[in-house]
């Protein structure tokens, strides 16, 4: 939680003084403001201190506070989850499953989800990884959304994973 500095912390000469439900009561000396906090029973909290006069708010320090722990749950609560959908394909799917597979990766990146694509070889596919890399490649270009590559393409023991990111610009 960001410190806010409250009535005699305060340092400007001069400071604006509003009240908590955002009247503005002018522009006022710091003795006088923190005179009129007495007068009410309440804080000065300064609330925008690069502002020329600072912003100080005329309440009780509780109950800002209170009010500030509710609006930043507020914004967690409507922050986006960024999820990591993972794909599994094989060096023999058939075409219409890595049709499939590929509009369900557009779903996820419609979505703002980051899409990992694994490739699992067994047996002697792993010989051959360049016969699966050439099949992820295929699956790529069945991804109709606009996409980034977040991670490269990596072998990973018996795996060959690439992560997508949605392309937002």
């Amino acid at each position: 939680m960001q410190k806010f500095r409250i009535n005699h912390q305060i340092q400007a000469p001069e400071v604006r003084l509003i009240t908590d439900d955002g009247e503005q009561l002018g522009i006022f000396s710091l003795s006088e403001s923190l005179k009129v906090a007495q007068e009410h029973d309440l804080d000065l909290v300064e609330i925008s201190p690069n502002a020329k006069p600072p912003v100080v708010k005329l309440i009780g320090y509780d109950k800002f506070r209170y009010q500030q722990k509710k609006m930043e749950q507020q914004q967690k609560k409507n922050a986006k989850k960024i999820e990591v959908k993972v794909l599994r394909i094989s060096t023999r799917i058939g075409e219409h499953d890595m049709k499939v597979k590929a509009k369900k990766a557009d779903e996820f990146l419609t979505d703002g989800d980051l899409v990992k694509i694994e490739l699992r070889m067994r047996g002697r596919e792993q010989a051959f990884a360049d016969v699966s890399e050439k099949q992820l490649k295929a699956f790529l270009a069945l991804v109709t959304v606009a996409h980034r590559i977040e991670i490269p393409m990596k072998k990973m023991g018996n795996t060959i994973a690439i992560t997508l990111a949605p392309n937002n610009k």
